[in-house]
């Protein structure tokens, strides 16, 4: 049944109707959406992964400790690259946690905004 004031056109070419491309179009809507979701939820935590691990680095743990080495595990290789691209050696102070924090930032703000507010055009 097509949607209120909605008029059903037939398309030959193809045997079907004009409203399922609309819907065709509303579901891509809401799987961008649920991407967005995702994604920001997922940006979200490695956030507080990379701040937690800045916090670590302060108070020197116990390297054998599981959730330390998973911490090390998930967030060395990004921290690795950075200090790879801009070298700090020198300065005493690591910011490569701050340039990644403001990475995501950027993300949430430009990825997942953009398909968020794509998403909801298409519906």
């Amino acid at each position: 049944m097509p949607p209120e004031g909605r008029q059903i056109f037939f398309l030959p070419k193809w045997g079907r109707t004009h409203t399922s491309n609309f819907y065709s179009v509303f579901i891509l809507g809401n799987l961008l959406q649920a991407t967005a979701t995702i994604l920001n939820v997922i940006l979200q935590l490695y956030m507080w992964v990379i701040i937690i691990r800045a916090l670590l680095s302060w108070v020197n743990p116990d390297p054998y400790n599981p959730i330390v080495q998973f911490l090390y595990s998930i967030t060395e290789p990004v921290l690795h690259r950075i200090r790879q691209l801009i070298p700090m050696s020198g300065i005493g102070i690591d910011f490569s946690p701050i340039i990644v924090l403001l990475a995501v930032m950027f993300l949430q703000g430009f990825l997942v905004e953009s398909l968020a507010t794509l998403g909801a055009r298409l519906q």
